[in-house]
């Protein structure tokens, strides 16, 4: 803020003047809640009344570019909400107010609380469209929450019986104004959401004064409006009236009847949907058949041309032809032979076989006359040798040793006795002789003593 110079000496109009720019620069726009009185509106279009409360009074003036955006007309003993201007009017030395805005007191005090909340919500995160459910594309079943006396309810179910009379609707009555209003729509909305019957719920009622209106604006709601887990669509008063369900809600619609619309299905579009469906399947199957008519006679004609008749006759002519070139061919090697034959014999009557046969057999005698001698002599050798080795092999045979008078003993497992120690009493033992076995049992063991 500049300094303002201040004279050594005043004048009364420079008072004013600086009085007033004191007023202006430190003070600035101000909101005041009072009861207006004195109130006129001269042919001017200015609005000049007094603004006053138990203990003190102020002038005020609201001139005609202002007051035409306020919604009411004033009158004396009403309280009002005031956004003003402090200044001075220097010609009579009164400080005085120019009012920008004036709204009634009960609406502008709710108006305070209602930016006032929307601003903490807004920095909690709650209005993000981050946090926006989509809406099911096609519902199986909507809740509707709003009050059962009113004409909100009636109008809902309207458009849902004509656009879908076949979509099911669960009502969770509850208050929409008054005292007890927010507790049970968040109670209404809780419960939907435990019972989880409906894919989609719509909270509406009709419109009103910001005050009619207040308890979709509780802070209640709006949360249980944020932490739902089904989709809610905010139908709340007319398309003009806004409420802070309407920010939190995953959808906002002008009016209940336009929610109605918008989540329910035209039952006129899903006919005509259906009839181009009907359409495209009749085409789709229209061209089905044709195609699998031209695969039978695709089939068909393949068929005729495998059938085990078509193909006899085509093996029975092929047949046919391969006989003639067979005939052909045995008459052509045939004749090829008998002229190969004839030119052998003809070889053959001329090298004098016979004579060359004989020699060739006569020297094949002699050789295996020879061969047989031979065999005969590597025979006996070998017959010599093997009766030496007979006769050693029969030096050494445990038979011969047996035949002698010897035995062999061992253990029922095959373990040779060699020693008394091998054996336990009442062991069996078996006993090999020349001729046979003897099964036995050690009843007793005698050592030899030594002399």
């Amino acid at each position: 803020m500049l300094p303002i110079s201040v004279p050594s000496i005043f004048t009364v109009s420079l008072l004013n003047q600086h009085v007033r720019q004191l007023l202006e620069m430190e003070m600035g726009q101000i909101r005041l809640s009072a009861e207006i009185s004195n109130f006129s509106q001269p042919s001017s279009g200015h609005w000049y009344f007094t603004l006053k409360d138990e203990r003190a009074q102020v002038r005020c003036v609201m001139f005609r570019n202002s007051n035409r955006f306020v919604t009411f007309k004033p009158r004396n003993g009403q309280q009002v909400l005031i956004r003003a201007s402090i200044t001075l009017y220097e010609a009579r030395g009164d400080y005085q107010l120019i009012a920008e805005n004036m709204q009634p007191a009960g609406d502008g005090l709710l108006q305070q609380q209602f930016e006032q909340l929307k601003q903490q919500l807004t920095a909690e995160g709650l209005f993000k469209q981050d946090h926006k459910k989509p809406l099911p594309h096609s519902a199986k079943q909507i809740g509707v929450i709003t009050s059962i006396h009113g004409a909100v309810l009636h109008d809902v179910l309207q458009v849902l019986q004509r656009r879908d009379p076949s979509l099911p609707v669960v009502i969770y009555p509850t208050s929409v104004q008054g005292v007890d209003a927010p507790w049970q729509i968040m109670k209404a909305i809780e419960i939907a959401n435990q019972r989880a019957e409906c894919d989609v719920l719509i909270v509406c009622r009709g419109g009103g004064a910001l005050e009619d209106l207040w308890s979709f604006n509780d802070e209640r709601v709006v949360r249980a409006i944020f932490n739902s887990r089904l989709p809610i669509v905010s139908a709340v008063g007319h398309e003009t009236d806004v409420t802070l369900a309407d920010f939190v809600a995953d959808l906002r619609a002008p009016t209940p009847s336009a929610a109605a619309e918008l989540i329910s299905r035209d039952q006129l579009e899903l006919m005509r949907q259906i009839a181009v469906q009907q359409q495209r399947m009749a085409m789709a199957l229209d061209y089905y058949l044709a195609q699998c008519q031209r695969q039978f006679s695709q089939f068909k004609h393949r068929l005729q041309q495998q059938h085990p008749q078509l193909q006899l006759a085509n093996q029975q002519t092929e047949l046919v032809r391969l006989q003639n070139r067979l005939k052909q061919a045995i008459s052509t090697q045939m004749a090829e032979q008998l002229q190969q034959l004839h030119f052998l014999q003809q070889r053959l009557t001329k090298l004098r076989l016979f004579e060359y046969f004989y020699g060739y057999h006569q020297r094949i005698q002699q050789q295996a006359y020879c061969l047989k001698q031979a065999l005969e002599r590597q025979c006996n050798q070998y017959r010599q040798r093997f009766s030496v080795v007979c006769s050693r092999l029969e030096a050494v045979s445990p038979l011969a040793i047996l035949a002698r008078g010897y035995n062999v003993t061992h253990t029922s497992a095959g373990t040779v006795l060699n020693s008394i120690k091998q054996g336990h009493r009442g062991e069996k033992i078996i006993t090999r002789l020349q001729d046979g076995s003897i099964e036995s049992e050690i009843t007793q063991i005698n050592a030899v003593k030594n002399t």
